[in-house]
C-alpha cells in the first residue's frame, strides 16, 4: 500500500516508516529534518507540516500517518492545526483506507504543558470527527496515545538519574515503550485493522493510570 507518514526522521515516526517498509508498502516522509531512511520505495520531502503552500503532492495515498508533533514549540499550529490540514488534504477523499494520528496519554490526563496538552485534546475530537466522514470510504481513523516513549525528544529526563527514577514510580509496568513498540501499533491499526474507528487507544505502561506529570 502506499503509506503517508509525516515526522519521519526521528524516534517514533521513522521507525514506522521502517515497519511499512520492512513489510513491502511504499513510504512517503515529510519531515522538516533531511531524510535518515535509505531504501528504494522511500520517497522523503524536506517540508514543514506547517508550510501548507509546499506540500508535496501526492496521489492515491492509502494509509496516512500524522506523526509530526512538538513539545513547548508552536504546539497548537504543529500537533493540531497542521494536523488537520494534512489529513484534509491527503486522507479525507475516496481510496483512503486508514488514518491514524500519533496523540498522547497526556489528551487523556491533562497531565503536561497546557498547549500541549490541549493541542493532543483536540486530536481526539477530530479523530472522531474523521472517523464519521471517512466511514463512507470504508475507512478508519483513530489515534494512538503513547506515554512516555524512549526518543531523542524525552532525552532530557531519560538522561537524568533523579528525575527518571521518579517517573519509573509513576509508571505501573516500570519502563517506558521503544518506538520499534509504538510503530507495531501503528502498523496494526492501519495495515490490520479494518473495524475499530473513532478511538483513541492508549499505550501508555499504566501511566494515566496516576495522573502525575514529571518533567524537568
Amino acid at each position: 500500500m502506499k503509506v503517508l507518514i509525516t515526522g519521519t526522521s526521528q524516534g517514533i515516526g521513522k521507525a514506522i516508516s521502517e515497519i511499512f517498509l520492512d513489510r513491502g508498502h511504499e513510504v512517503i516522509g515529510i519531515d522538516r529534518q533531511e531524510s535518515t531512511i535509505s531504501c528504494e520505495k522511500y520517497t522523503h520531502y524536506v517540508c514543514d507540516v506547517r508550510d501548507y503552500d509546499n506540500l508535496p503532492e501526492v496521489d492515491d495515498v492509502e494509509i496516512l500517518i500524522n506523526n509530526a508533533g512538538t513539545q513547548n514549540e508552536a504546539d497548537i499550529d504543529i500537533n493540531l492545526k497542521a494536523l488537520i490540514h494534512i489529513t484534509e488534504k491527503y486522507g479525507v477523499r475516496e481510496g483512503i483506507k486508514s488514518i491514524l494520528s500519533i496523540g498522547s496519554a497526556s489528551a487523556h490526563t491533562g497531565a503536561e504543558f497546557p498547549e500541549y496538552c490541549a493541542s493532543k485534546g483536540g486530536v481526539l475530537a477530530y479523530t472522531k470527527n474523521v472517523a464519521m466522514r471517512v466511514a463512507k470510504y470504508g475507512a478508519t481513523c483513530n489515534s494512538l496515545d503513547p506515554g512516555g516513549v524512549l526518543t531523542p525528544l524525552n532525552e532530557c529526563v531519560i538522561n537524568d538519574p533523579e528525575l527518571w527514577a521518579e517517573i519509573m514510580e509513576e509508571t505501573p509496568l516500570k519502563r517506558w515503550a521503544t518506538p520499534e513498540e509504538i510503530a507495531e501499533w501503528a502498523y496494526f491499526l492501519t495495515a490490520v485493522n479494518g473495524f475499530c474507528t473513532g478511538q483513541s487507544i492508549l499505550v501508555d505502561g499504566g501511566e494515566s493510570i496516576n495522573y502525575n506529570f514529571i518533567w524537568k
